[in-house]
């Protein structure tokens, strides 16, 4: 029914309003009672599904990346499409506007989506008092520098954003790797990226020790496609250096190869996502795998957009994955497509 007769009716409207749009149905739809009925047509209960990863316990591997509910207005309720955990932001410490309008693309024959939002949020205040609700799912935090801090003075906002979290989300992604804030991916260089995690892990167990459960969060960062094998390599030495917990792979792409939409679209600046970053995705994840023996747990999103294309991630060495661009373009189906995959493997 979604491909059918929801998204085009979304497809024919401007696709940031479309977004909002479609967030005040679903929060509609819930509130006069659907949840139950979301529940019962997208979750999977299974406990072959469940996962245990940097000491979290996950219903089931699929979840919501980051870029889709960034304020955290709806994360209880897009829970009930069955994912097993959300993440919410990019958020800053103060609030901005990002980048101007028009800003979101989608590139139909593609299947793809060029944004260059550029972590427009009501900022990392806003978004914990939302969080201060009961959760149904697992949370996950994607946090930032506001566009105004120079990069001599980011750890400080990532600081400001871990803090005001702390007690409302069950693991942090640093974000250093989108494209869409100028100067942000020169953080993902050797010495800033080791000085930011380092700086980042030490107000862990400072934060840990006067928090309510008295532990330390899981830290994750999330890098870009757009890196080099030896990039790669700086990553993982980086990663055993700081002892943080995983990486989410990837980000959004600069890249524009072999697309086949029309100029007007494929020329917009931004960060790609969809169906052609899926090849490039599934590399790094494999790359980092591989040449780290597997040492650290892997999330992997890009370009999924079928449940065959989950799998692939999976089998690469990603432990856990995310959806944002196939959510769009696949509805919530896609989500218990993938955990019905999952479970037939196991029946193999």
């Amino acid at each position: 029914m979604y491909k059918l007769m929801i998204r085009p009716f979304f497809f024919l409207l401007d696709a940031e309003r479309a977004h909002h749009l479609t967030f005040g149905l679903i929060r509609f739809l819930s509130n006069i009672g659907f949840s139950k009925i979301f529940r019962a047509l997208y979750t999977i209960k299974d406990s072959r599904l469940e996962r245990e990863v940097f000491g979290l316990k996950f219903d089931n591997p699929v979840g919501l990346a980051a870029g889709f509910d960034k304020d955290a207005k709806l994360f209880n309720e897009l829970s009930d499409f069955g994912f097993g955990f959300i993440e919410i932001g990019t958020v800053t410490p103060k609030p901005q506007e990002g980048n101007p309008k028009k800003r979101l693309f989608r590139l139909k024959a593609d299947e793809a989506i060029i944004n260059r939002m550029g972590f427009n949020n009501k900022g990392v205040f806003d978004a914990a008092e939302k969080l201060k609700k009961n959760h149904k799912v697992l949370i996950g935090g994607n946090i930032g520098k506001n566009k105004g801090t120079p990069n001599d003075m980011a750890i400080k906002d990532y600081l400001i954003c871990f803090d005001a979290l702390f007690e409302h989300v069950d693991y942090f992604v640093v974000n250093v790797s989108s494209p869409n804030t100028p100067g942000l991916r020169e953080l993902q260089d050797k010495e800033p990226l080791t000085n930011l995690l380092l700086a980042m892990k030490k107000e862990n167990q400072k934060v840990a020790v006067k928090s309510k459960h008295g532990k330390e969060k899981p830290i994750l960062l999330k890098i870009a496609p757009d890196l080099s094998d030896d990039q790669l390599l700086d990553i993982i030495k980086i990663v055993e250096t700081t002892k943080i917990d995983g990486i989410i792979a990837t980000n959004t792409t600069l890249e524009r190869k072999n697309l086949k939409s029309e100029l007007v679209f494929t020329e917009e600046k931004g960060g790609l996502s969809g169906k052609p970053l899926r090849e490039r995705s599934t590399e790094v994840i494999r790359f980092l795998a591989e040449k780290s023996k597997k040492s650290f747990p892997i999330i992997g999103v890009g370009g999924i957009m079928s449940a065959e294309d989950a799998l692939e991630k999976l089998e690469a060495g990603a432990d856990l994955i995310q959806l944002w661009t196939g959510f769009v373009y696949e509805g919530p189906a896609l989500v218990k497509r993938i955990n019905e995959a999952i479970l037939r493997k196991y029946q193999q």
